[in-house]
C-alpha cells in the first residue's frame, strides 16, 4: 500500500503528449491524481462533466485559446484555480490571463518543484481568495494605496507574482511609486524574510557600477582598500531593486544577462565563481520597446526581465485615489510636524481632482508637506496651498454644462453622412502603416508608439495579405 496521501485530481490542459506526461508523472509522484487533455475542447468537457481541485494548463492549444478554458472555468458554479504554462512568446498572453483570474503561471522551462508548489497552492479554493483594495507594506510605515479599477488591476498582477520567482518590469511616470511597489511585492512574497536591495542606475558611475552590483576584492582597482559585498551577494535569498534600469549602459547589460542566465558572478578582481538567489525586480520611467528599437537596451535582457509587466497609472487616471492618497498623506505629514490638520475644505477637493498631477504622487506628497509645515489648523483651505502649486499644468476637467455644450457643438459643426463613415479596420490600417512609415520601417519601434505589441501589428499585417 503506497504512503502517498491523495492530494485531489489535477488537470493538465497540454496538446504536446511527452510535455503533458512527463508534469503529470511529476504530480503524481507528489500525491495529485492527473488526467491530461491535449486541446481546448476536450478540456473543456471534462471540467463540465467534473470540476478538478487545479487546472494546469498551456496559454497556446491547437482549437481554442487557453483564456477561453479559464473563462470557461470562472463560469462555473464551483471553478478551480487556473495555473497557466507559458514561454517568453506568449507572457503577454499570461499577464492578460492573470488579469481575467488565473492562479500563478510558470515559464518554461521550469523545475519539478516549482510546478508542485504552485499546484499546491492552488489547492485553496477561489472563493476564498481576495483582491485586497489595499495591499499593506509590513516593513516599512507607509501603504501602497489605491481602490480605483486601474490600481485593482495592479494589485491583481502582484498578487500572482509575488507568488513566483519570476522578474518583474514595473514601467509608469516619474513619481508614481515604483519603488513602493517593489516593496510591497517583496513584503507579500516569501522572500519578506531576506533583505530588500535597491539600486537607482542613473545615480551610479558607470565606472563604479560593476562593483556595487557584484562587489569587489581589495586591491581590485584604485581606491579599492579592502573587500566589499555588492548587490548581488547582499540581496541574496531576498529581492534586488533596479531602479532606472535603461539608463545602465550596454557592457553591463550584459553582464546583467550572465547572471540572470546562470546565477553565478565573480567579484571584480576575482576569479571565484560565486552564487546569489536573488528575485530580481526593475523598473523605469521611459517606454522599455522604445529603447530596444533605438539600440539603448538589449533585446535579449529586455525578454528575460519582462516576465510580469506592471505598468503603473499616473495619478491623474486613478480618479478618487486622488482624495484617498491626499488624506493618507496629510495623516502622515501631520503626525511626523505634530500639526492637528484633519481634512481638506471642499474647494481644495474639487481643485486636486481637476488638476492633473504631472509630478504625480511626489508632486501631492511635496504640495500636501509644504502646506502643512507651514500653517496650522484642522482643515486645508485654499489660500494655505504653494503659491507655486499648478503653475504651468493643464488641468484636466472640465464642467458637465461644457461638456454638453462641446458635444451638441461638435454634431452641429460636423454633421456625417452615411456614405462618408470609413470602416474601422480601414481607419486602423492607416494609423499603422503612417505609423510604420514614419519609424522608417521599423516595427517595434512603431508598435510601441501605437501602444500595442509588434506582435498585434504583424497579425494585421497577415490579416490585411
Amino acid at each position: 500500500m503506497s504512503d502517498i496521501i491523495d492530494k485531489g485530481l489535477v488537470y493538465i490542459v497540454e496538446d504536446s503528449i511527452a510535455s503533458g506526461a512527463l508534469y503529470a508523472s511529476q504530480l503524481e509522484q507528489a500525491g495529485f491524481q492527473c488526467k491530461h487533455f491535449t486541446d481546448g475542447y476536450s478540456a473543456l468537457v471534462g471540467i463540465k462533466e467534473k470540476m478538478p481541485a487545479v487546472i494546469v494548463q498551456d496559454v497556446c492549444l491547437p482549437d481554442i485559446s487557453g483564456l477561453e478554458v479559464l473563462q470557461f472555468v470562472n463560469k462555473q458554479k464551483n471553478p478551480a484555480n487556473v495555473v497557466m504554462i507559458t514561454s517568453n512568446s506568449s507572457i503577454d498572453i499570461a499577464v492578460e490571463a492573470m488579469r481575467l483570474g488565473g492562479f500563478d503561471f510558470l515559464e518554461k522551462p521550469f523545475t519539478s518543484q516549482r510546478l508542485i508548489s504552485s499546484v499546491e497552492s492552488a489547492l485553496t479554493p477561489k472563493e476564498q481568495v481576495k483582491v485586497q483594495p489595499l495591499v499593506k507594506n509590513r516593513n516599512k510605515n507607509q501603504d501602497f494605496v489605491g481602490e480605483s479599477l486601474a490600481m485593482k488591476t495592479v494589485f491583481r498582477l502582484l498578487d500572482s507574482a509575488a507568488r513566483s520567482k519570476a522578474c518583474v518590469f514595473i514601467t509608469g511616470e516619474s513619481g508614481t511609486g515604483k519603488e513602493v511597489c517593489a516593496q510591497t511585492l517583496h513584503d507579500t512574497s516569501p522572500r519578506n524574510t531576506g533583505p530588500f536591495i535597491a539600486i537607482n542606475c542613473a545615480a551610479i558611475p558607470a565606472e563604479l557600477f560593476e562593483s556595487e552590483f557584484f562587489g569587489h576584492v581589495k586591491g581590485a582597482f584604485s581606491g579599492a582598500l579592502s573587500d566589499r559585498k555588492g548587490a548581488v551577494e547582499v540581496a541574496n535569498g531576498g529581492t534586488l531593486f533596479l531602479d532606472e534600469l535603461c539608463e545602465m549602459e550596454l557592457n553591463l547589460q550584459a553582464k546583467l544577462l550572465r547572471f540572470l542566465q546562470t546565477g553565478i558572478f565573480s567579484k571584480v578582481g576575482s576569479s571565484e565563481v560565486l552564487h546569489s538567489d536573488v528575485r530580481l525586480v526593475c523598473a523605469t520611467n521611459r517606454n522599455p520597446i522604445i529603447e530596444v528599437a533605438e539600440g539603448r537596451f538589449r533585446e535579449d535582457l529586455y525578454y528575460r526581465l519582462n516576465v510580469i509587466p506592471i505598468k503603473l497609472p499616473p495619478l491623474r487616471e486613478r480618479g478618487g485615489d486622488i482624495l484617498l492618497l491626499a488624506e493618507y498623506i496629510l495623516k502622515q505629514k501631520s503626525d511626523s510636524n505634530a500639526k492637528h490638520f484633519t481634512g481638506f475644505s471642499d474647494e481644495v477637493k474639487a481643485l486636486f481632482c481637476n488638476y492633473d498631477w504631472p509630478g504625480n504622487i511626489r508632486e501631492l506628497q511635496n504640495v500636501i508637506e509644504n502646506t502643512v509645515v507651514i500653517n496650522d489648523g484642522d482643515v486645508i483651505e485654499k489660500d494655505m496651498l504653494p503659491s507655486s502649486f499648478g503653475l504651468g499644468a493643464v488641468k484636466h476637467s472640465i464642467s458637465a454644462k461644457s461638456v454638453h455644450n462641446t458635444n451638441e457643438q461638435s454634431v452641429q459643426l460636423s454633421p456625417m453622412s452615411v456614405h462618408d463613415i470609413e470602416p474601422l479596420w480601414q481607419v486602423e490600417k492607416r494609423a499603422i502603416e503612417n505609423a510604420i512609415k514614419s519609424c522608417e520601417d521599423n516595427i517595434p519601434l512603431a508598435a510601441a508608439y501605437l501602444g500595442v505589441s509588434a506582435s498585434t501589428i504583424y497579425r494585421k499585417i497577415k490579416g490585411w495579405s
